[in-house]
């Protein structure tokens, strides 16, 4: 066996190595119920080939995971997503995307040990199924802002009206976004970092 070729067939991609100049690394978690876009938003601003764990939905989920809005997806992430995104020259975030179903939620305490902060993603057609994220997260103190991913067939409403409907504290951020693109899930993860910044800084300016 060629020995060498092997070496460089299982050695980093280049644009995989973590930037010389990153000074920070920060622990992101994505979390939202079912369906709500979490691989996809890791998937779209990972500048890194995102790691996912995505398993072809069986029989052993029905009448377990509630697809009501979601009929038609035929797969579902069984661990975690990870990807990475370099904000600046000196700042990285690694993503850690949830599963979404109840069945495999044993595995947040994990994916939420060391994590600096989160970002709820919401779908409006099925806005209950956060109701449960956003509690955990409240009691755990994890500080989190809130992405309602834009869907073709999802209905709109002003942002006032879904933060009544989610019983969001004016404090906590709350954006539209479509987590198929680049530039909108980095606007959610500047939106992140932006309001961590303010928390941090809130009991010096107390």
């Amino acid at each position: 066996m060629d020995f060498e070729s092997s070496d460089r067939a299982t050695a980093p991609r280049r644009e995989d190595a973590l930037p010389a100049t990153a000074a920070a690394a920060v622990k992101v978690v994505i979390v939202g119920g079912f369906g709500v876009g979490k691989t996809t938003l890791v998937g779209s601003v990972s500048e890194i080939r995102p790691l996912t764990t995505e398993e072809t939905m069986t029989q052993a989920g029905v009448g377990v995971d509630d697809t009501a809005g979601v009929e038609r997806k035929t797969s579902t992430t069984v661990a975690m997503d990870f990807g990475r995104i370099s904000i600046n020259e000196e700042l990285v975030l690694y993503l850690f995307g949830t599963p979404g179903q109840e069945r495999f939620w044993f595995l947040w305490r994990g994916l939420f040990e060391g994590a600096l902060g989160a970002v709820v993603l919401v779908d409006t057609r099925r806005l209950e199924v956060s109701f449960d994220v956003i509690g955990r997260l409240e009691e755990r103190g994890v500080p989190f802002v809130v992405a309602v991913n834009s869907f073709p067939d999802a209905p709109e409403h002003p942002l006032e009206e879904l933060r009544s409907a989610l019983d969001l504290p004016a404090s906590v951020p709350l954006v539209f976004c479509d987590a198929r693109r680049r530039d909108s899930s980095r606007d959610v993860l500047m939106t992140l970092m932006r309001y961590l910044r303010s928390l941090a800084a809130a009991p010096e300016a107390s």
